[in-house]
């Protein structure tokens, strides 16, 4: 996706949503003392390497206390299906892939406060590779999921790279994590980046992976919700960053979905809110990206009962990517949603749902057979 230039503002793992803090002042220190302080362990309530909950749990501690320091050692010592890494407070600066192999994994983020436990790293798509070449929108991403029945709880996943520390770089996408596994859910969790923060996709464009998202949060500015996946968002927040380096409208777009054409089910966000920090009227709702790798695709956008912020554009809440896939030819619609951000002032920019057809786009339509929410 073509991208504007720098921004100066970092507002990653803060205290408070919205609060400018730089990444390291949430030591690893300070989010374990966090959790000390509410009366726990480093592992909390999910015991210890001591005291293991089963043969299958292995912790992560970054000073030494668990089985391993980083959360890639753990991955890749969760050599079979359904292991579980507790992943003790700490900011766990790497990157991390989760191959196919691994399926069944959980990550679980022992405070139970997301904002204590964060991977995160600084790639973009033209940060240049040791080998050569660039890493591409892929490539940056700090974390990876590839295995089906991944389940992740009380996490942050984080892509710190910003514009304006990289002037050079045109590349300026930069994923905090990319699901490409069927069954993935993420609860409780924090995604947290600027441009392509959360790539829900899928393996192969015949693939539909199915991903529930359930009370979370998601920050970003250009297309920070995108790809191909089947995905429900329940009761999470999205929020829309200020930028600096632009002195107009638009400053981004919340959704960019690339759903396959074959594929009934894209993006269904329900009992959410989209909130903003940018003037009224800068953002887009979404716009539609058809890949050149899949010219086919028809991009599938649902939003039903949640609230919108004046930051989203009222009158003209969509966009177009490329002018040969205009957002109109494309599966957007809405349905019973607040907030002056999702006033219905022109119709016919603004696709609506009847009652009958809203049936049809619930959670339990877009993931079929399986039932994550009962689980969770």
């Amino acid at each position: 996706m073509t991208l504007p230039a720098p921004v100066s503002r970092r507002s990653f793992v803060v205290a408070s949503v919205g609060a400018a803090l730089a990444l390291g002042v949430s030591s690893q220190a300070q989010a374990q003392a966090q959790a000390h302080a509410r009366g726990r362990g480093p592992f909390g309530r999910y015991g210890s390497p001591s005291a293991r909950l089963d043969e299958r749990t292995l912790y992560v501690h970054p000073g030494g206390l668990g089985d391993h320091t980083t959360v890639q050692a753990a991955v890749n010592a969760a050599s079979g299906s359904g292991y579980t890494l507790v992943i003790a407070p700490g900011t766990y600066r790497e990157t991390v892939s989760v191959s196919v192999a691994r399926t069944e994994m959980t990550w679980v983020g022992a405070s139970g406060e997301a904002r204590d436990v964060v991977v995160v790293y600084d790639n973009a798509a033209g940060t240049p590779k040791p080998g050569g070449g660039t890493y591409g929108t892929t490539g940056s991403a700090t974390t990876l999921v590839q295995a089906d029945g991944f389940t992740a709880r009380d996490l942050t996943f984080a892509n710190d790279w910003l514009r304006a520390e990289h002037p050079g770089i045109s590349g300026t996408q930069a994923v905090a994590i990319k699901v490409q596994g069927d069954r993935s859910a993420f609860v409780g969790c924090r995604f947290l980046g600027h441009q392509d923060t959360l790539y829900a996709d899928s393996m192969a464009l015949g693939t539909f992976a199915r991903q529930y998202y359930r009370d979370c949060y998601v920050e970003g500015d250009v297309d920070f919700v995108f790809g191909r996946a089947t995905a429900v968002y329940e009761n999470c927040h999205f929020r829309t960053l200020i930028r600096d380096d632009l002195t107009g409208a638009p400053y981004g777009f919340v959704f960019a979905p690339s759903t396959a054409g074959a594929n009934p089910r894209g993006y269904l966000v329900t009992g959410g809110r989209i909130s903003s920090e940018a003037p009224d009227a800068y953002y887009k709702l979404a716009r539609p990206w058809v890949p050149s790798s899949d010219t086919t695709a028809r991009p599938m956008l649902t939003v039903r009962g949640t609230r919108m912020s004046a930051g989203i554009d009222a009158v003209a809440p969509y966009a177009n990517m490329s002018s040969g896939f205009p957002w109109q030819d494309q599966r957007f619609a809405e349905y019973r949603n607040t907030g002056p951000g999702a006033v219905v002032s022109v119709l016919e920019n603004r696709p609506q749902l009847t009652s009958s057809e809203a049936r049809s786009h619930t959670r339990e339509a877009y993931l079929g057979d399986w039932t994550p929410w009962k689980g969770c």
